[in-house]
């Protein structure tokens, strides 16, 4: 089954590609590699989650919230490459968790978006990965995630 039609299955619908809020681009190409540059948990309304995780919310709430940030990845390279059946591979992801000195489950919480990326890519969702702790974030934020896609040509 395509990337496209699992989205429909699953009964996902991407949110509208969030726009740069500094000095950079949301996705980048050079062959055919595609760079997605960090995405936070941004809700359908445009309000951004917030929070340390371990003080503020529980692991649960941060691997929804990094789920999120999945969603607007994808919406941003959709938007970048037109169709998300060109996805070759998800080559790397690195997950960043802000989190309190004594928080130890960052994978736990970049699953939410590793998750998401195997339930829409079969096998090719699944890369290379990093998950690591953030002593903070832009705006608070809980989680923020960037990635490296290969597409067909």
């Amino acid at each position: 089954m395509s990337a496209e039609d699992r989205i429909k299955e699953l009964g996902i619908e991407l949110p509208t590609p969030p726009g740069a809020v500094g000095n950079y681009i949301g996705a980048t190409r050079t062959g055919n590699l595609i760079y997605l540059s960090g995405h936070g948990p941004r809700r359908p309304d445009g309000s951004m989650i917030s929070g340390k995780v371990g003080a503020d919310m529980n692991v649960d709430e941060a691997y929804d919230a990094a789920r999120i940030v999945g969603l607007g990845l994808l919406s941003t390279l959709k938007a970048h490459i037109g169709d998300l059946n060109k996805v070759k591979q998800v080559i790397k992801t690195l997950g960043m968790v802000n989190a309190t000195p004594d928080f130890n489950e960052h994978p736990r919480v970049i699953n939410g978006a590793s998750d998401l990326f195997v339930e829409v890519f079969g096998d090719a969702g699944r890369g290379a990965r990093s998950a690591v702790g953030m002593g903070s974030l832009p705006n608070q934020i809980p989680v923020e995630v960037e990635m490296i896609i290969e597409i067909e040509d």
